[in-house]
């Protein structure tokens, strides 16, 4: 779906202001969702498949910001409600996480929290 918009946004004249106006709120957006590294380029969006969605979600990001080793634990910890986005404590492990919600924290009331916290002292 994407590539195909960038597509038909390249065969546009470079000077069109509707084009350069659409590039920046494209590149915003998925620059914002966390598709994409930069806001630099179009040839990113190119780049982008399911993959790039999938890195985003909830369980996907807990398992390199070491709250679980593996995904099916990191699944388990969301669903129980051990995991808090921001101020919500969310249950749904396909949830999108954006570069504004990248403050994920355990519940405060977790027994894996007060386990982690014990372990570490």
């Amino acid at each position: 779906m994407i590539p195909k918009m960038v597509k038909i946004l390249k065969q546009m004249d470079p000077k069109d202001l509707f084009r350069v106006d659409m590039i920046d709120k494209l590149l915003e957006k998925l620059y914002k969702c966390g598709v994409i590294s930069t806001r630099q380029s179009i040839t990113l969006c190119e780049r982008i498949t399911v993959s790039s969605f999938c890195r985003r979600r909830l369980a996907t990001v807990l398992v390199p910001l070491k709250f679980a080793e593996h995904l099916k634990e990191a699944v388990t910890y969301i669903e129980q409600g051990h995991i808090r986005v921001g101020p919500e404590t969310l249950t749904d492990p396909a949830f999108h996480v954006t570069r504004n919600m990248e403050d994920v924290t355990w519940l405060d009331l977790s027994k894996i929290k007060r386990k982690v916290l014990q372990t570490a002292v």
